[in-house]
């Protein structure tokens, strides 16, 4: 978890949640394991960003590698599959266009917002999608991946 979701929902939430603990440190884990990023990268099989702020997005797109997802996410091999969500005037700022044509360079799935009511109080597109459809886009690559093991 990076610190900005971190100040949306604790790592403790998600532990329990999942039974397994929550990286929030790009170096080391509750065994003392000082590249926990790669330990990471190595382990994932698909990597989901969701929400993906206009901030990750362009951390991404430009290789700035200062948490524990951001430092993953260079070193993974794996899809990656970003949903965007943010306000509409950002997502239609020519910087966040540019960022996200970028990581679709890199071969990102980028899983576009849908239009709707905003939680600042805009409506426009910015809402993340359909949780239904950003696991549908999981599983197709999944899938994709088993087929190529094949």
């Amino acid at each position: 978890m990076t610190d900005a979701a971190q100040k949306l929902v604790g790592p403790l939430t998600f532990t329990a949640l999942t039974g397994r603990p929550v990286a929030t440190d790009p170096y080391t884990n509750e065994t003392g394991v000082h590249v926990e990023h790669i330990r990471l990268a190595d382990f994932a099989d698909v990597v989901v960003i969701a929400p993906a702020t206009g901030n990750v997005i362009g951390k991404l797109a430009n290789g700035i590698a200062d948490d524990v997802l951001t430092s993953t996410l260079l070193a993974v091999t794996c899809p990656v599959i970003v949903a965007p969500a943010m306000n509409v005037r950002m997502w239609e700022h020519p910087a966040v266009r540019r960022n996200v044509a970028t990581l679709r360079e890199f071969g990102y799935e980028i899983v576009e917002p849908d239009a709707g009511f905003l939680a600042c109080g805009d409506v426009g597109k910015g809402r993340l999608a359909p949780p239904e459809q950003i696991l549908a886009r999981v599983r197709a690559r999944l899938a994709a991946s088993d087929r190529k093991r094949s």
